[in-house]
């Protein structure tokens, strides 16, 4: 199977273009968010409760609590801002 016979169903987006941009921010605050969860993860790993048992259900909600509360703070951390400015500076053309 050869590369140049992928037809692509999504038209790639072009950085500098408003359009474009929108995009490029949606994806960099997503990564952000995903980096986000993996420290709350690390930070809480070790995290006791007095008043729970250790059942799956709580692993499950505190796992997806954590998801949402960095799902909300996405782009608030500046590694987003960072990560948008790098890829639009490699994104434009001369």
């Amino acid at each position: 199977m050869e590369i140049s016979n992928i037809n692509y169903q999504k038209q790639v987006p072009t950085i500098g273009t408003k359009e474009g941009d929108k995009v490029l921010r949606e994806k960099t605050d997503q990564f952000e968010a995903i980096i986000v969860k993996m420290m709350l993860d690390e930070a809480m790993k070790e995290e006791k409760n007095l008043f729970s048992t250790n059942d799956p259900g709580d692993k499950i909600f505190k796992s997806m609590y954590r998801e949402e509360l960095s799902n909300a703070s996405a782009g608030g951390f500046g590694f987003s801002q960072m990560l948008f400015e790098h890829l639009s500076q490699k994104g434009v053309k001369n």
